[in-house]
Parts: structure tokens; C-alpha cells; sequence
């Protein structure tokens, strides 16, 4: 997969993808990352914002610098994305979905937004939550992570995509792991006799009863579905 990251800070990015699952997938040239500046593209590279029209607190950045941007990196098969508050809320499977794409362009939201123009040349607006940040970096950098998971290779074990959480509406089961018996706590009993019918049977029903404790409204999707 290729990806554009279209924003005013490219140096924003250095370091999340120079690490760990992320920068083996680059090395072995699952994903592929690239930086584009917004301002390269100002008349004076320097003049990207404006006063919005109407009035009102903060800057818009200008039409003619985005547009451009998009249009230096944007393909035929490309999938352009713009990250915004306003967006839908980003979800495992919207994130599976855009890992079927071969390139996708992200453009980052800076101060009050961009032109409302722009949004023409954009294929879907993506939130990773109802909550506003300075920019869209940040959203960047947890689309690539969670997109990049569904990748054939990036993880592993396929299997430990399949079973996340979220993967069926609901969290995920309670994971344990050596010694068996930390400051008094054990390990559940059914995790140390090996049948794994009757554990994958216990980790399902710890994972509804957290669900249904922490976010009751996930289950409550999965029973109506």
C-alpha cells in the first residue's frame, strides 16, 4: 500500500513510522509513506491560511495550496481523505476497508479547517473521535497504524488481527500470560487445562460481560444485528 500524507508539518510524522510492526512494513515494502508539504505549494510558500468569510474566531487554509497538493500525489485508483472532526467515526471496519486500496491520500486539518471548496476533490471525511485536535496529524498517524494492520504481512499472525477487539462488535477477551500466580492473582483455570472449546466459550463471555459493562451500546448492536 502507498500512502500520501498531505499536511502543513511533515516533521510531525518523524519517529511513529521509523519504529516497531510499522517500520518492518516499510523495510520490507509492504507500506510505503510519503510526506507532502501544503506549503510548497503557497504562491510564497508561506501564505497558506486566511480570515474565513462571514467573520468568526480562527484561519481557513486557502483553496488553491490544498487543491494542489492533491492534485501532486492523486492517482486514478487513489482514495483521498480528508481527517476531520466532521468526519465518520473511524471503526475496524472502515479500517479494514481502506486496506483494500493501493494508495490512499490523507490531508490533515489545520486551524479552523480547509475551503470548503476543497472538499470536492475529496472521496470521505474520517474522525478518529468526537473530539477536536490542533491538526489532523495525530489522526493521521492512528489511521496508518490501525489500517496498516489489515495488510497481509504487516502482523505476524493473521490470526491476531481476526481476533482483536472489535473484530465482532465487542472487546476482546481477558489475555493472561507467565507466572500463573502474580501477587496472589491466578491465572483462571480454564486457560491451563487445554480444551479450547470451553476456553474460546469462557474469553466470549468475559468479552460481552466487559463490553456490556464499558460500552453497552456495542452489544446492544451485535444483539440487533
Amino acid at each position: 500500500m502507498e500512502i500520501d500524507i498531505l499536511s502543513l508539518f511533515p516533521s510531525y510524522f518523524r519517529g511513529p513510522f521509523d519504529v516497531s510492526i510499522i517500520m518492518r512494513a516499510r523495510e520490507a515494502s509492504l507500506l510505503e509513506i510519503r510526506h507532502t508539504d501544503i506549503r510548497d505549494f503557497a504562491e510564497n510558500r508561506r501564505k497558506v491560511d486566511d480570515r474565513p468569510f462571514g467573520g468568526g474566531p480562527g484561519m481557513v487554509l486557502c483553496p488553491e495550496p490544498v487543491a494542489n497538493a492533491i492534485r501532486s500525489v492523486r492517482k486514478p485508483h487513489s482514495r483521498v481523505i480528508y481527517l476531520s472532526p466532521q468526519g465518520g467515526v473511524l471503526n475496524a471496519k472502515k479500517c479494514e476497508e481502506l486496506s483494500s486500496f493501493d494508495h490512499i491520500v490523507l490531508l490533515c486539518g489545520h486551524y479552523e479547517g480547509i475551503d470548503e471548496r476543497v472538499l470536492t476533490m475529496i472521496d470521505e471525511e474520517i474522525s478518529i473521535g468526537d473530539y477536536v485536535l490542533t491538526s489532523g496529524c495525530a489522526a493521521a498517524i492512528v489511521l496508518v497504524d490501525a489500517v496498516s494492520r489489515f495488510i497481509p504481512g504487516v502482523v505476524g499472525h493473521p490470526d491476531a488481527v481476526a481476533e482483536d477487539s472489535f473484530q465482532e462488535g465487542i472487546f476482546d477477551g481477558p489475555h493472561y500470560t507467565r507466572p500463573e500466580v502474580f501477587e496472589g492473582m491466578e491465572v483462571p483455570q480454564v486457560l491451563r487445562e487445554g480444551n479450547h472449546a470451553e476456553i474460546r466459550k469462557w474469553r466470549k463471555n468475559k468479552a460481552i460481560e466487559k463490553t456490556g459493562r464499558v460500552r453497552p451500546d456495542l452489544v446492544r448492536g451485535v444483539m440487533f444485528k
